[in-house]
């Protein structure tokens, strides 16, 4: 019903010429797969929409400051539980949309290969580009990784810190970097693929519970929330598997 309402919505406004266009700020993991599901939930609904990515901490600050989203999409719950606290969103909790999968990421022809847990070690390996856990969810899951590995003072001075996950990547792409802690979003991306291998991390790092919230205001709360569900639907779901995302409803 809901998809036969906002399809008929789609093509009403089209028929008078208005285009319902949906803003969502989206975390930086989000890159290789918003350009998919929007171009899904347009074909869907009729309604087109417009990214702006960004660090979770970064977004959560400009949000905060007022600017004009209409959907924010996070790496974690915590930015958008202090939307949510600040009386910024609609919903009264963040709405879980995806968990995220934290890898290590090298160039076929880096010193880190053959790529394993144990390249963070090699003598060739004398830079590891992790994102800033200051900002970036993936950051803090890279520094309890590395804890978790007991590698926390050895790797100390290896670090090369960006400030998001799109960033982290580009360290290591550009040889910047042997070997980095990125989203399994860009590392299984065609473009990572091709250039570079990956080791998903194990179990060592607190879980990455990627969730949005509708922001209090907009113009478009209604189909705001109505993307925030179809984003939880079984296949929508299913379809963020395939992108490097673990599904929130048990899904890898």
């Amino acid at each position: 019903m809901v998809f036969a309402a906002l399809v008929l919505l789609g093509i009403v406004d089209a028929a008078f010429g208005q285009e319902k266009v949906l803003h969502v700020a989206a975390a930086a993991d989000l890159t290789p797969v918003m350009p998919v599901l929007a171009a899904a939930y347009e074909h869907a609904t009729g309604v087109k929409v417009v990214t702006s990515f960004g660090s979770s901490a970064t977004l959560e600050q400009q949000l905060e400051n007022g600017d004009p989203q209409d959907v924010f999409l996070s790496a974690d719950f915590v930015h958008p539980e202090a939307l949510v606290a600040a009386g910024k969103t609609v919903e009264t909790n963040p709405v879980g949309y995806a968990r995220g999968v934290l890898v290590l990421w090298a160039r076929k022809d880096s010193p880190a290969q053959p790529l394993s847990i144990d390249s963070l070690t090699k003598p060739g390996v004398e830079k590891i580009a992790v994102a800033n856990d200051l900002h970036a969810p993936y950051g803090v899951a890279a520094t309890r990784a590395i804890a978790g590995l007991h590698l926390t003072e050895k790797l100390r001075g290896k670090l090369v810190v960006a400030e998001n996950i799109a960033q982290t990547a580009q360290f290591v792409e550009s040889g910047n970097a042997q070997v980095g802690f990125i989203s399994l979003t860009l590392a299984s991306s065609p473009k990572f693929m091709a250039e570079g291998t990956f080791v998903r991390l194990p179990a060592i790092y607190p879980e990455i519970q990627q969730c949005g919230v509708v922001l209090k205001g907009s113009k478009n709360e209604g189909v705001g929330l109505d993307f925030l569900r179809w984003l939880t639907t079984k296949e929508v779901q299913a379809t963020l598997v395939t992108m490097g995302l673990d599904s929130v409803n048990g899904l890898r």
